[in-house]
């Protein structure tokens, strides 16, 4: 019983540090950000006297911000879809049991390597509009491919009685074929960017789950005459339906604090094409000495990522437990 007791003492001396240092440097900073978000701190002198809920009325009234919060549910929907299509087709390439497949693995796991600054800085030279990509597109003669890439100010509404329109209504997504709504060009370039470094993420997540679908139930439908598309589109893409979900939250939580990628390519690009919440932020805060009103933004960009994360925690809490 000694033993015991001192093995406890042990572990509560050792974890108490980390609980120390988590507490007070996330948890203690997030609500210092939080009530700097309600005070009247507008210069470099500190000012914590409470300002109510005026910064966030100033926010959600700031055109910048609405631009912002376009920019980043489009990015997201563009790159989630982006990557989890790529990611799933490389998957099952390689779960064909392709010659070489250990290499390709590894060249598709390689943008991982590397940070979002690498990757951002690499795909700015790429997408230069006066040289990179354009120039091969005309090399090959396909001129109708070239770009102006981030530098593109055009925005692409949606109309509403169009029948795109129409069906993002039947999903409940009607919001985004409203006037103010769009897709800036110049933001397709941040998602190009952002799904060459993530979809190998995905590949190794997708073809992990494939592999881990017992063979039984495959070959159980080969039988029954089931074609390889059919198996994987009734047998396989069932069974993937968790690892998707956790691909998607895994890319919508950093689609919804995307930074670097962003500073490194575009910055906030014509027009705000390319602006982001977390961009906005740094901004306000370091170089406008705001920190009030960037503190707001930085408690808007927690609660969105909230909203995202913490259902599936529940989720997988209720689903351990049925289990």
């Amino acid at each position: 019983m000694k033993g015991l007791a001192w093995d406890r003492v042990v572990s509560i001396v050792l974890i108490t540090p980390s609980v120390i240092a988590v507490a007070v440097f996330v948890y203690g900073f997030i609500g210092w950000t939080g009530w700097v978000s309600l005070s009247k701190w507008d210069g470099l002198r500190p000012n914590y006297d409470l300002a109510g809920w005026v910064n966030f009325d100033r926010l959600l009234n700031n055109s910048r911000f609405q631009i912002d919060v376009r920019n980043t549910i489009v990015f997201t929907l563009l790159f989630l879809a982006a990557c989890l299509i790529i990611g799933l087709l490389l998957a099952i390439l390689l779960d064909q049991k392709i010659r070489g497949e250990n290499l390709f693995r590894s060249l598709f796991l390689f943008p991982m390597a590397v940070s979002f600054i690498v990757t951002g800085v690499v795909w700015r030279w790429l997408m230069v509009p006066s040289s990179g990509l354009n120039t091969l597109f005309a090399a090959a003669g396909l001129d109708f491919l070239k770009s102006a890439w981030y530098t593109s100010p055009t925005v692409l509404h949606i109309q509403p009685e169009s029948g795109l329109a129409q069906v993002l209504a039947r999903v409940g997504l009607g919001g985004l074929a409203s006037p103010n709504f769009g897709l800036p060009l110049a933001l397709i370039s941040i998602v190009i960017a952002a799904a060459w470094q993530m979809s190998g993420f995905v590949m190794a997540m997708f073809l992990a789950g494939i592999r881990g679908i017992p063979e039984e139930l495959r070959d159980a439908a080969r039988v029954d005459g089931a074609s390889e598309v059919q198996v994987y589109r009734h047998v396989v893409l069932p069974l993937l339906k968790p690892v998707t979900l956790s691909a998607a939250i895994v890319l919508g939580h950093i689609s919804l604090k995307i930074f670097d990628l962003v500073a490194s390519l575009s910055k906030q690009g014509p027009g705000f094409a390319t602006d982001v919440p977390a961009f906005f932020m740094f901004q306000t805060t370091f170089q406008g000495d705001h920190f009030a009103q960037g503190s707001a933004i930085a408690v808007f960009m927690l609660l969105s990522v909230s909203l995202l994360v913490i259902p599936y925690l529940v989720y997988n809490i209720r689903r351990e437990i049925e289990v």
